[in-house]
């Protein structure tokens, strides 16, 4: 019965302390980035005569949640689709891109460089190589070693982040982090929040801000509060100098002015709480751009059934009072190869 006793100790005692020392790496060599961080500055960039653009945001979900996932973030089982499928992902993503050649930036989300749970693909050059007309830029937002959830089967690796790809080449290109962050130990293990600005100047003498997001998800509304407020304050500044500004991505609420009874609310997800923008906290004339008619975002509960998942749109742009919109679609491919749906937007300036 003693030895029984002192075995059961011993194995209690490793287990505390084989934790223990995971949570000690796991913290010392947690991404913590500047809260500003240079991408690109050349000696040589575009001046821009072009006054109407095209752009398309679309957050891949790395080409492992397309309609057969469900996923266990959002309440659901699976970890990772097969690399079977990841791969099939990614190639009708890439064949799609392909087809957008009269697009003028690409903003895409949940690309990865290096992760378990799509394979160790290198999405990024994957996406460089079939844009070589396109100066493709990144800015991570996803560096953890190994993510120990669920306990069962563990996510692992991960590195990842927003890829942004034009035409023309920016004057500057910066990666800005978004204030707050889960308390510890979650934020270990959780993306660290940013926005990617590129400017590009234009032969006004003014620049055009092309802003690539990826916005809080699985919060209580405190950190979607906390990085509307820096956003707003950072557009402000360039509102100020008379620069134009395009905002696009993923922002994980609805946009203001949604009928959000057409899609559905979310509710069968329990860790995913949907809010719409309080459009109170943003001057008036600035524009918020989306399409009303077609979901951008499935539920990720269950894998993706026409008609009867959850859908709504978290994919939109926010744009300046001194551009205007032509015309804003989201292209329906049923969430195929991702949970997410592309939005293509023709802009110009006023």
């Amino acid at each position: 019965m003693k030895k029984i006793l002192k075995y059961t100790l011993f194995l209690i005692l490793g287990i505390i302390l084989f934790l223990g020392g995971f949570l000690f790496y796991s913290t010392l060599s947690d991404f913590q980035p500047e809260p500003e961080i240079l991408i690109l500055e050349p000696s040589d960039y575009s001046s821009i005569s072009d006054s109407a653009f095209t752009v398309m945001t679309w957050n891949l979900g790395y080409a492992g949640l397309g309609s057969d996932m469900d996923f266990f973030y959002d309440g659901g089982k699976q970890v990772r689709t097969s690399e079977e499928n990841t791969k099939r992902n990614l190639n009708q993503i890439i064949n799609f891109i392909q087809l957008q050649k009269n697009v003028d930036f690409f903003l895409f989300q949940e690309v990865d460089v290096q992760a378990k749970r799509s394979y160790y693909i290198n999405q990024r050059d994957t996406i460089e190589k079939v844009l070589p007309e396109y100066l493709s830029l990144f800015a991570e937002n996803y560096i953890v070693d190994f993510v120990p959830v669920p306990f069962t089967e563990p996510m692992g690796s991960v590195r990842a982040g927003l890829q942004t790809a034009g035409k023309y080449i920016p004057t500057l290109s910066m990666r800005y982090s978004f204030p707050g962050n889960f308390d510890w130990p979650t934020r270990i293990f959780e993306l660290d929040r940013c926005f990617m600005v590129n400017r590009y100047q234009l032969v006004n003498g003014k620049e055009l801000l092309i802003i690539n997001t990826h916005n809080s998800a699985f919060d209580d509304g405190t950190l979607k509060r906390q990085h509307l407020d820096y956003l707003i304050a950072f557009l402000k500044k360039e509102a100020e100098k008379g620069n134009y500004f395009v905002v696009g991505g993923d922002w994980n609420q609805n946009p203001p002015g949604l009928d959000v009874s057409r899609f559905g609310n979310h509710s069968d997800s329990e860790s995913f709480i949907l809010s719409m923008i309080d459009k109170d906290l943003f001057p008036n004339k600035w524009v918020w751009a989306f399409d009303p008619s077609t979901p951008t975002n499935r539920s990720n509960v269950k894998p993706y059934e026409k008609g009867k998942s959850s859908t709504t749109v978290l994919d939109f742009f926010l744009l300046s009072p001194n551009l205007k919109v032509n015309f804003i679609t989201a292209i329906d491919l049923n969430f195929e190869n991702s949970d997410h749906q592309p939005v293509i937007m023709s802009f110009e300036l006023k």
